[in-house]
């Protein structure tokens, strides 16, 4: 059965090049062998980056999505790959934050989704975007995203 699911995936256990934009990316998806089960997942990103769409300067973000599969699972590889090309994307915290939660849940149709964006201050000011697609699904732990909020030097 692990053959089958697996056999269409492109990027995993290959070379692969960074996509030059999120609208290049191309994610991949495997059939979820433990659908009849309600869990979470989770992916960090403690290095994110995009680009300011004004300055061009680099903006950093530590990244936490939580989502509980359906039918489908993201192929960790390509999920990687799409964050990266965000080095090259010109956009908004909030923006990046919320675009890459829409694509995630049109991609994938999870049961739930959540993001948390923790932007580090440039200017001065740290900016958190955070978005979910509904209630949090009863009977799934999903543990607190453990990101502090931004203190600076103290």
């Amino acid at each position: 059965m692990a053959d089958n699911i697996y056999k269409d995936l492109k990027q995993l256990g290959g070379a692969t090049v960074v996509p030059q934009s999120p609208d290049e990316a191309e994610l991949e998806r495997v059939e979820n062998p433990q659908a009849d089960v309600a869990y979470n997942v989770r992916f960090t990103a403690p290095e994110f980056t995009s680009l300011c769409p004004m300055t061009g300067q680099p903006d950093f973000a530590h990244l936490v999505i939580d989502y509980v599969p359906g039918q489908w699972l993201v192929e960790s590889k390509s999920l990687k790959l799409y964050l990266t090309s965000f080095r090259n994307h010109g956009a908004f915290h909030e923006d990046c934050t919320v675009s890459i939660a829409r694509r995630l849940v049109e991609f994938l149709e999870p049961q739930w989704l959540r993001i948390g964006g923790y932007w580090y201050p440039r200017g001065g000011i740290p900016i958190d975007v955070f978005w979910q697609t509904g209630e949090m699904p009863k009977g799934v732990w999903i543990p607190d995203q453990g990101v502090p909020g931004y203190r600076g030097r103290g």
